[in-house]
Formats: structure tokens, sequence, C-alpha cells
């Protein structure tokens, strides 16, 4: 695959990734409330839940993932219903800790499976990989190597911008020390991943 058509690939999906959405939410408010060390699971099921979008759309799969709705349907509301319990869990967290008390570590297998159900059942990324990819990459003459070019780009960039995030919570996680900042913070992140459910479960 020619350099400027991954180009054009990276662009659209950094604009489309980047921009804060039902995905990004559910991450920051992961790390508002846990602190970045436990998060990787959540981020790897997400990259994997993109990689299968992205495969679905290059290998002209799209009609499966139609005669499969239900099944992404139910996905999406296990995931909806998830992130729901996890803002119940963040409003009515408790407020004092220990100085130097780390959050306790959830089960890697939880969190993997809560990244996988956002990812699959974000509109946001189904509508880019199924709609807009093949206006933007010519999928007729794919290949086996055009497809590990995308995924690897896609990788990148999704990294990158993921990271950013979690950056940039984990920094915002610092300034919160009182027990009035820590329950402002878990009270926003709750917000803002029932928000994420929200936008989920409307679309």
């Amino acid at each position: 695959m020619d350099l400027s058509s991954l180009l054009i690939f990276a662009g659209a999906l950094l604009v489309a990734a980047g921009s804060p959405g039902p995905s990004i939410a559910a991450l920051v408010a992961r790390v508002l409330t846990n602190g970045y060390r436990d998060v990787l699971p959540f981020l790897a099921a997400m990259w994997i839940g993109e990689a299968l979008w992205l495969s679905l759309a290059v290998w002209g799969l799209a009609a499966i993932a139609q005669s499969l709705h239900l099944l992404f349907v139910v996905i999406k509301y296990l995931g909806v219903a998830y992130l729901l319990y996890l803002a119940w869990r963040m409003w009515s967290a408790p407020v004092a800790a220990r100085d130097g008390a780390l959050p306790s570590e959830k089960p890697a297998g939880k969190l993997f499976a809560a990244g996988m159900a956002v990812t699959l059942g974000n509109p946001k990324i189904m509508v880019f990989y199924m709609a807009l990819l093949p206006s933007i990459i010519d999928l007729t003459h794919m290949t086996v190597l055009g497809w590990a070019e995308l995924s690897v780009t896609m990788i990148v960039v999704l990294v990158a911008i993921d990271l950013f995030w979690v950056a940039l919570a984990a920094r915002a996680r610092t300034i919160f020390r009182s027990p009035r900042a820590v329950r402002t913070a878990n009270r926003v992140s709750a917000s803002l991943m029932a928000g994420a459910a929200a936008a989920i479960a409307a679309r």
C-alpha cells in the first residue's frame, strides 16, 4: 500500500479516535478513579476490538456483521450495563485512603471484557470502519500485506492517542488529594462513565 493512502488513513483515524467519545470517556474515567497501573487490559481490549472492526471492513465481512446484528446488540447492552455498574461503584466509592495507598487492582479478565464490550458496541467505531474506511482506502485490491500495514498504522495511532489520554487523566488525578477532591473526581468519573453508557445505548 502506498504511503499517501496510509497517511490519509492515519489522519482520518486520528481525528475519529482522538475526539472524545464513549471509549475515551470510559478510559479517562477508569484512570481518574483507579489510576493507570491496571488499565493495560482495558487498553489492549480496545485495540483488539478496533483491529476486529478493521479486519471486518477490509475483508468485506460487513454483510456478515449485519447478519450477526443481534449478537452485536447483545454485546452493546452488556457493555452499557457494565459501564453503568462501574459508574455506580465510582459514585459511591469511599474517599478516605491512607497516605501512599494504591488503588486495588481489578481482575485483568474483567477489565479486558469491559474494554472489548465498549469497543465492539461503540457506534462511532462501527461507522468509521464499516462506512468511512471504504471511502478512504480502496478495499477492492486489498492484499494481506496491505491489511497488515493498515493494522500496524492503526495500532500506532491508537496507542499514541490512548496513552495521551491516560497520561492526561493520571496527571489530573494527582491533583485530587483531599477527601472532598477525591469525591469530586469519583463523581466526575462516574458521570463520564454513565455518559459513555448513555451514548452507546442511544445510538
